[in-house]
């Protein structure tokens, strides 16, 4: 029986040896990603800092597990923290614990992430979102590995944990600019791993295609009726930019097979930034004059300038009116058609600037309803 189209292939690179769990398990067999295994299990059983860095959704938390499970710690815990979203006094106590009647609602003592890690890995995420302060109190459990309590008037007990970070920032940027601590930058800085993007590995693609298709149908215990691709559909999924990475990747692939109605899916059925890609929904462009909108929209898409740093600032100084930013919204709404978060990335906004662009839009007036572009 011939194989189906995606099917994977045997490797073109010797697949390192490594522990793979299901939630350690980094899908690939590209140059970029059979060297970043090899360099996982070379270091993975020291207890050098790591620092993970990459584009949002390119899977810097999986390169976390992969080092924790091929660790000497692997028996012992391994914890992950998200340090953006959190006030600075909640990530406060989280990460070092806080003692009874320290603040309101602290009816007993509780133990921080950190002390909960001991002996094992602890895995902060978005470190570059810490504030300054937090960033100080970092650095101080690192050189010395006492925990300083919230509430607690002298030093705690001495914990051993190693610490792997995680960041889609360019910490030497918030460096340039004060917002990061460039003590903790080296201190974090042991062993750097660089985690590509999607784009610049594309032969992973078909793979990770076969290995999300597989879970997603396996997950739905046959309640839904998805197999495969049609070949046209198979190829635009792989020849897609996929501007989210591997986040984006899977839950794409999750929602095809949960909406699916044929067992083989068919360009109809992609989303419609891939069809965009593909050329199927462009519309026939009207001659007109050249606009504030037009020179804007040039900025961001051609020259990959972001929303904010170019649209933002022009309208805050009254360079620009409500109107040309209206216009500029219409553009990426008609192109999108009608998907406000394919224009943030059209926008070269980050992934979760997404409520602040539409609060923005919101705010001064300037969001257009998206039913009418689709």
């Amino acid at each position: 029986m011939a194989q189906p189209k995606w099917q994977r292939l045997p490797p073109p690179f010797p697949e390192p040896a490594m522990k793979n769990p299901d939630e350690a398990q980094l899908i690939g067999a590209s140059a970029q990603m059979t060297e970043l295994k090899q360099e996982i299990l070379r270091i993975a059983r020291s207890d050098a800092k790591v620092l993970i860095t990459g584009e949002s959704g390119v899977g810097k938390e999986l390169v976390a597990r992969a080092i924790h499970f091929n660790s000497n710690r692997v028996d012992k815990p391994y914890i992950a923290m998200n340090c953006a979203g959190l006030p600075e006094t909640l990530l406060e106590s989280e990460l070092f614990g806080h003692v009874k009647g320290s603040f309101t609602g602290a009816y007993r003592d509780k133990p921080g992430k950190l002390e909960s890690a001991h002996d094992g890995t602890i895995f902060l995420d978005e470190v570059g979102e810490m504030t300054l302060r937090m960033q100080g109190l970092l650095l101080r459990f690192l050189e010395t590995g006492e925990l300083q309590k919230v509430g607690a008037d002298r030093g705690g007990r001495i914990v051993n944990v190693r610490l792997v970070a995680a960041t889609n920032r360019n910490l030497q940027d918030l460096i340039l600019k004060e917002q990061f601590r460039e003590d903790l930058y080296y201190r974090l800085n042991v062993i750097h791993f660089v985690v590509p993007p999607l784009r610049e590995r594309r032969e992973d693609i078909p793979l990770m295609i076969e290995h999300f298709l597989r879970r997603f149908t396996s997950m739905s215990n046959g309640h839904h009726s998805v197999r495969g691709f049609e070949p046209d559909a198979f190829q635009a999924l792989v020849e897609y930019a996929w501007p989210g990475n591997v986040r984006e990747l899977e839950n794409v692939l999750e929602r095809l097979v949960v909406t699916g109605r044929n067992e083989l899916i068919r360009m109809d059925d992609l989303p419609p930034e891939i069809k965009v890609q593909r050329g199927m929904l462009v519309r026939p462009k009207r001659e007109r004059r050249r606009t504030v909108a037009d020179d804007l929209y040039k900025k961001l898409l051609d020259d990959k300038q972001s929303f904010w740093t170019v649209v933002y600032p022009l309208y805050m100084e009254r360079e620009i009116t409500k109107q040309n930013v209206r216009d500029l919204v219409r553009r990426g709404l008609e192109e999108a058609r009608g998907n406000y978060k394919i224009v943030c990335r059209m926008f070269n906004m980050e992934q979760n600037d997404y409520k602040r662009f539409l609060n923005f839009l919101r705010k001064h007036d300037c969001q257009l309803p998206f039913k009418e572009f689709r």
